[in-house]
């Protein structure tokens, strides 16, 4: 029976550990970003009855989400509003963050899925999170505070697990 080095079997499972951690809080930046993008397009269809067609042009409303540039919208709008009324944000950087938002999310996921700067990326995805959560506590968000304090965790511990990082473009970033 083949004996073997318990630190190389250790460190196997700490880079599983934190390609996992890659993988979720990239997931975790694009979807957010994408839904920045996202919004409804109303349509009609006929109405059927007995599974055909009606012959009498009724037709009822259907909506269906889409993804588009035009739907953009970084700061969802009850939020920019309370956003808006805070003193400590002021009118200027509220809409320079709605433009950036959406895009630092998705440049963010995808850096950290490929492996790209992963320490960097890291750390700009802990600082984003860090800004939300200045926002959230503005408007006395708890939970929404509570959540990202969790990402931070998070991506406090990929940071620790960064030496286990592999399949990587850029190790030492």
């Amino acid at each position: 029976m083949a004996h073997q080095d318990s630190s190389t079997s250790s460190d196997l499972g700490l880079t599983l550990g934190m390609l996992l951690l890659r993988v979720w809080l990239s997931i975790r930046a694009i979807q957010t970003g994408l839904e920045k993008f996202s919004g409804s397009a109303v349509g009609s269809k006929p109405v059927t009855i007995d599974g055909a067609p009606n012959d009498y042009g009724l037709t009822e409303a259907t909506t269906s989400k889409v993804y588009s540039i035009s739907n953009y919208q970084g700061v969802p709008g009850p939020l920019y509003e309370k956003f808006s009324n805070e003193p400590l944000i002021p009118s200027w950087s509220l809409d320079i963050y709605n433009i950036i938002l959406g895009p630092a999310l998705l440049i963010l996921g995808f850096t950290l899925l490929l492996g790209i700067c992963t320490r960097l990326s890291l750390f700009a995805m802990g600082l984003l999170y860090t800004s939300l959560t200045f926002g959230l506590i503005l408007i006395k968000q708890d939970a929404g505070v509570a959540w990202l304090g969790i990402h931070i965790i998070i991506i406090l511990i990929a940071l620790v697990l960064a030496k286990y990082n592999r399949f990587v473009i850029n190790r030492n970033l």
